[in-house]
């Protein structure tokens, strides 16, 4: 009978195993075809490829982090210091049309509007008679970072991995087969580059050499280098000029090396040749298995930090396209983890410590011209890739993204000196692998000069979870610069005295009464960022006791901002004046910033604030591009509405063409704007995380939006500010029945529980009193708000909730049990 349990056991724990790996797959029944949209992504934070998964003609598609068209450039328009002044006359003389039109032809670049993140090109190979195949599988392992492909041909199947190794800087593929010597294909590269070579070399590596486009005044330079080398076992290897051929082989390892000529954005003096040559040596020299080994551990480190539990139902045997098909009509909770766990395994797979940072596509992208260029829009894209970063347990991988906002304010500061005639630095709505930082795309879209106020939060944020004073030290002259420049820039409203930011826009919305234009001054946006910005920088010269006199400075002209309006309509206005229209559906709803991803609309702070904010994104409802909704998840988890937020999560997971006015997910699970921006993927896995821990409001906030389809589950490893980390929490019933938390640097940890706890020795917890003298959860105190005669804001009723104080030292685990 032993024997018998022992079997029992060991079966039971293989199905487990099974089920939780299963529950980390995309996977799919049927290739690609031509559709990019249907590939599976992979990529090491430089080099990035869609693996198709077809049978007789697979493409791998190919990108390089910088294999961007154009040059080192500038754009800005010194003719803006001499019209900002009239342009100022005509909003304050409610002539927003004619002070479009000025700011059109003086604030607006006459040189590049941004350059392009470009493709290298595919790797095709050709398998000539694989077309009657039987067997098809295809998956992307995120839990390993791993594309396959599976199929039988006759008696003979036929295996691809790939991946792009976390350790070297190459993209691998075995191709093998279960029968020796019954494996043969061809290799060349096709690419929508203009400039372009395809070759081979003596010792058969596969060439393509070329130089990216001129675009809008800017020459194209970036020279860039494409090498692929095969390794078989068994079998031949010829080849023709374009081509390689492989003859009669058991295995063959292809190996992948690009790169290019760019050191920095003001730089472009490195040697493409080398480069790649270097890399694919380097790799070469090495087994797949120990190159597969080396890739899984490095990307391990970052996935295996958290894990996310919500419940697992049959659903989850069904092929993805199918789950995302049923998931608006059926229980399918693991989705919804598998979706979490796909936007950090994006972030991981397109931003890497030394690399660029995600743009509008992440690292992956086809079209020679993409949407909007594929680059970085500044007003709410870039920053919403990186949302998850710190929450996630990835704060490495927000380091690019930090270095090129330090980047942003060194360039930026000749755009504020000669355009504005202020100091410090500005950057607009976007930017670009230059780094450039002058208004693009049009007046109603590009004036906004508040990049640099939103960017700096980032800075900031990553000191709010990790705690060094010496990074702190590093990114301070980039925060004060942000500053320093709205001191300059702001200038009196004659109506009300306050100061405010003008000229500016709410991005990328205009009121009727505008007649079509956008720009305006104090914003509410606006008014909200400078706020933040000011703030931040008096909390950074404090804990690096400096600047004394600036911290006066900061905080007198803080004192005379635009406070937040309540409208007619119990709305949160999005101008200084009540026009919001409580029809108006437009995508952006910018003026919640201060909700999300800022902390001055509170519902313990600031109850009023927080029901109009409510209001606000009722009124625009809940249809959205989706980036937007993504974004709508985070509002809603704020507002502490788990369900509401759920609902958005189902419009997210609904293929494209469902949803009436746009968004929702590809087969690959990518975000549809529509087309692709994987802004809404990482929105959604920050959205997900916010309704289960928030720690932006003084204390750490545990289940704070649950919905009622997860009423049980377990989430491990999400940080929060202050260096501390949920190692495990559970919930069952909606209670929270286990939580364990880390100290990383010690002080006050409050915790503001759904259901009241006890210590695990047994003891009670102390409840909170006044504010937390963590300082690490110092919330600056919002001006209170001017609300409309006309409005009858109604107050939210939230939740019941515990609030309790426990002193950390550093290294501490504390463990709480439900009572």
């Amino acid at each position: 009978m032993k024997k018998v349990y022992i079997l029992i056991f060991l079966l039971g724990v293989s199905l487990v195993h099974s089920q939780e790996t299963q529950n980390l797959k995309l996977w799919y029944n049927q290739p690609s075809g031509d559709i990019w949209e249907n590939a599976l992504p992979i990529g090491n934070g430089r080099l990035g490829a869609m693996i198709y998964g077809n049978v007789d003609k697979e493409i791998i598609q190919l990108n390089e982090h910088s294999l961007w068209s154009g040059s080192p450039n500038r754009n800005d328009n010194p003719a803006a210091l001499k019209a900002i002044p009239e342009i100022r006359k005509l909003i304050f003389e409610g002539k927003h049309k004619d002070a479009e039109k000025l700011a059109n032809q003086n604030i607006i670049t006459k040189k590049s509007h941004g350059q392009m993140f470009q493709p290298l090109g595919n790797l095709n190979l050709v398998f000539d008679g694989h077309e009657n195949y039987t067997n098809y599988h295809r998956e992307l392992d995120i839990e390993k970072a791993v594309a396959k492909t599976i199929y039988t041909l006759g008696d003979v199947t036929y295996t691809r991995e790939t991946f792009a190794s976390m350790t070297d800087r190459v993209i691998v593929m075995r191709v093998s087969t279960s029968k020796a010597g019954s494996l043969s294909f061809k290799v060349d590269y096709t690419s929508p580059q203009k400039q372009k070579t395809f070759a081979t070399t003596p010792n058969k590596d596969l060439t393509i050499f070329g130089v990216t486009s001129d675009h809008e005044t800017v020459k194209g330079m970036v020279k860039f280098k494409g090498i692929t080398r095969i390794k078989l076992d068994g079998g031949s290897l010829s080849s023709t000029d374009t081509e390689l051929s492989i003859k009669n082989a058991t295995t063959a390892t292809i190996y992948i090396s690009i790169a290019t000529n760019f050191n920095n954005y003001k730089d472009i003096s490195g040697d493409e040749n080398k480069r790649a040559t270097e890399y694919l040596n380097k790799a070469f020299s090495k087994s797949y298995d120990k190159l597969l080994t080396s890739h899984i551990a490095a990307y391990q480190k970052y996935f295996n930090r958290v894990k996310l539990d919500l419940g697992t139902t049959p659903a989850v045997d069904l092929p993805t396209d199918e789950r995302l098909k049923n998931f608006r009509n059926t229980n399918d909770p693991s989705l919804v983890s598998l979706y979490f766990q796909y936007g950090r395994y994006l972030l991981i797979s397109s931003s890497q410590p030394g690399g660029q940072p995600a743009n509008l596509q992440g690292i992956w992208n086809k079209n020679i011209n993409p949407a909007w260029d594929s680059k970085y829009t500044i007003n709410i894209n870039a920053q919403m890739n990186y949302w998850p970063a710190e929450r996630t347990n990835l704060a490495e991988l927000h380091q690019p993204f930090l270095e090129m906002i330090k980047e942003l304010s060194v360039t930026g500061q000749e755009t504020a000196k000669v355009m504005y005639g202020a100091k410090g630095w500005v950057a607009h709505h976007n930017t670009d692998i230059w780094r450039v930082t002058g208004a693009v795309d049009g007046s109603f879209w590009g004036t906004w000069p508040e990049a640099g106020g939103w960017l700096s939060q980032h800075l900031w944020e990553h000191y709010l979870y990790n705690g060094d004073k010496t990074y702190l030290a590093s990114v301070y002259p980039a925060i004060k610069g942000a500053a320093q420049f709205y001191v300059d820039f702001l200038v009196e409203d004659p109506q009300n005295k306050w100061l405010v930011v003008s000229p500016s826009i709410s991005p990328e919305n205009s009121p009727k009464s505008f007649e079509g234009a956008s720009i305006d001054a104090g914003t509410t946006m606006d008014n909200q960022i400078v706020f933040d910005i000011f703030s931040t920088t008096i909390r950074a010269a404090e804990a690096l006791n400096t600047d004394t006199a600036f911290i006066e400075t900061l905080k007198k002209t803080r004192n005379r901002l635009a406070p937040m309006h309540i409208g007619q309509y119990n709305q949160l206005q999005e101008w200084l004046d009540d026009i919001d229209d409580p029809k108006d559906n437009h995508r952006h709803i910018s003026h919640l910033y201060g909700l999300f991803p800022s902390n001055q609309i509170s519902a313990y702070k600031t109850p009023e604030l927080f029901a109009a904010a409510k209001n606000t994104l009722i009124q625009r409802g809940d249809v959205s591009t989706g980036w937007s909704m993504g974004w709508k998840v985070n509002w809603w988890a704020k507002l502490q509405d788990g369900n509401h937020a759920y609902k958005l999560i189902q419009n997210q997971l609904t293929p494209l063409g469902v949803n009436p006015g746009g968004g929702g997910t590809y087969n690959n699970l990518f975000d549809a704007h529509p087309p692709f921006q994987i802004d809404g993927n990482f929105g959604c896995t920050s959205g997900i995380s916010e309704m289960l821990v928030q720690s932006s409001n003084g204390a750490i906030h545990l289940l704070p939006a649950l919905p009622d389809v997860w009423k049980d589950g377990n989430v491990n490893g999400l940080k929060t500010r202050g260096g501390f980390e949920v190692l495990e929490m559970q919930w069952k019933d909606a209670k929270l029945i286990k939580l364990v938390i880390k100290s990383e640097l010690g002080g006050n940890l409050r915790l503001r529980l759904p259901n009241t706890m006890k210590q695990k020795s047994g003891a009670d917890l102390l409840d909170a009193n006044g504010e937390n003298p963590n300082p690490f959860y110092f919330v600056a105190e919002t001006p209170a708000a001017i609300i409309s005669k006309k409005a009858t804001i109604m107050l939210l009723e939230l939740k019941p909730t515990t609030i309790v104080d426990i002193p950390t030292k550093k290294g501490n685990v504390i463990t709480l049990l439900s009572k």
